[in-house]
């Protein structure tokens, strides 16, 4: 707690002053073009991957980037906060982005190993189809390797529970809304696109990415 007053007296001190009008136009409103979904893990900084300022970005985190299905009884706010960004912000993308090392994904592999944890398990029951993705198309493999490709395949098939959100789903077929798929890699800090004409996971490189 000390250090968190701490860094919020110098931003006080050194960003806040320093930059007095841009903080005071954020008073009116804000008009970011992106959502960004990701997890609630600490090693996950949007703010220092991505760059940006207040008001740039429409941020959604919860454990494991977990879209539910519209109607799901398990939403939470996540619902919600997506139809407002749609249907008020009028976001024109949707990242979805995940992250290797992901230990909500390692656990959706593994329900056992949230057994005393019911609301954890309770919140990856959101993410099943990922998991039946995942077991289905790799019979044989051992965990290790299934926890190399998870955190890619739930990025993918939380844009298909995104489709069932009915504001997305508008938006989408209107042509005003994207969606893209990325995963961070924890181990070389690189970002991967979902590219849907190679129907892989490539380096983010300068250009946008192609939405899916």
């Amino acid at each position: 707690m000390k250090l968190l007053l701490e860094r919020y007296h110098a931003f006080r001190q050194s960003v806040l002053s320093a930059n007095k009008e841009f903080y005071q136009n954020l008073v009116l409103g804000q008009e970011p073009e992106t959502m960004l979904i990701t997890c609630s893990d600490s090693r996950i900084c949007p703010e220092s991957m991505f760059g940006y300022r207040p008001g740039e970005v429409f941020v959604l985190r919860n454990a494991g980037n977990i879209v539910p299905s519209y109607g799901q009884g398990t939403s939470g706010g996540e619902v919600a906060t997506i139809e407002y960004a749609v249907a008020v912000l009028k976001i024109k993308h949707i990242v979805v982005c995940g992250h290797t090392g992901c230990g909500a994904m390692k656990a959706l592999l593994d329900p056992d190993s949230v057994t005393t944890l019911p609301a954890v398990a309770e919140w990856l029951r959101s993410a099943e189809n990922t998991r039946r993705v995942v077991m289905e198309s790799n019979p044989n493999a051992e965990m290790k390797e299934l926890v190399s490709v998870v955190a890619r395949e739930n990025a993918l098939c939380q844009l298909d529970n995104l489709r069932t959100h009915p504001a997305v789903a508008s938006a989408v077929r209107q042509g005003n809304l994207n969606l893209h798929a990325w995963v961070y890699k924890l181990e070389d800090h690189v970002v991967e696109a979902y590219n849907p004409a190679s129907g892989q996971f490539e380096q983010v490189m300068a250009e946008e990415p192609a939405s899916v």
